[in-house]
């Protein structure tokens, strides 16, 4: 195997691990175009960056606008007038157009916008594999700890209070640690396939699942299987790395939906 395959199969297996459990949680609050409007928000941090001749670091410059995002997110999907979707849908399409803008506006930045768009995990280093892995750890460290207590704001609010749960600071947390990996996972998936490795595992794990736990564990595993099938799948026919992965993830999700009709 050669080198590059191993670091981008060694990164997938990361990425599916936090993507698991997080996307659980995503489908069982229905926030799927929540993760999405981070993705797309992605991409203005990504254009700062440049715009600053990277005296702000990407890593850095993605991960505070999809903070930011996230946090007004959460304000204004409480607080306004709007239905939820709304929200969500203009935020989403007005920071990934204002990001495009930014860097076709100016002449001194020569950038492969579908590098962003669409992801390079076959480029990715060892460097990166370590950041990766330490959020990694941080990630699924943060979700064992605090597991009942999501689990618990995830399916009624009012009674997680009423047991001693900060419902508030529990949604922060989420919040912000999905604006973490999604920042991370940029380079790997691009902005516009991180949603769908987000949610179709954890769609797909639905149907085997029988407690949250369970749901969590098996999709993350159906996400590793669904980076490890599109990997090679796009060596093998010479086809977008990215792209072959929601493939494969899709195709997972049909297999897991018939499984269970049947059995």
């Amino acid at each position: 195997m050669d080198e590059f395959i191993l670091r981008a199969l060694v990164a997938a297996v990361l990425l599916a691990a936090m993507l698991g459990p997080l996307g659980t949680f995503v489908v069982w609050r229905r926030m799927s175009y929540f993760g999405d409007t981070i993705a797309h928000s992605a991409l203005l941090g990504v254009a700062l960056s440049l715009l600053s001749d990277e005296v702000v670091p990407m890593l850095l410059a993605i991960l505070g606008v999809a903070v930011v995002i996230a946090l007004l997110l959460t304000k204004a999907v409480r607080d306004s007038r709007f239905p939820a979707d709304t929200v969500l849908g203009l935020l989403a399409h007005s920071t990934l157009a204002l990001g495009v803008l930014l860097v076709a506006f100016s002449r001194s930045i020569r950038v492969d916008i579908n590098a962003y768009l669409f992801g390079d995990i076959l480029g990715v280093s060892w460097g990166d594999i370590g950041v990766l892995a330490g959020l990694a750890l941080l990630v699924l460290l943060l979700l064992w700890r605090a597991w009942r207590a999501l689990l618990m704001a995830t399916i009624e609010p009012s009674i997680a209070a009423v047991e001693g749960v900060n419902v508030a600071r529990v949604e922060l947390l989420f919040t912000l640690m999905l604006a973490a990996v999604i920042a991370v996972a940029i380079k790997l998936t691009g902005v516009l396939l991180i949603t769908a490795l987000l949610i179709m595992p954890a769609a797909a794990a639905r149907y085997l699942s029988r407690t949250p736990e369970q749901m969590a564990i098996r999709a993350s595993i159906i996400g590793m299987l669904s980076c490890g099938l599109g990997l090679f799948s796009s060596l093998q026919f010479d086809a977008p790395t990215g792209p072959m992965m929601v493939v494969c993830a899709s195709a997972l999700f049909v297999v897991c939906g018939v499984a269970r009709r049947r059995a």
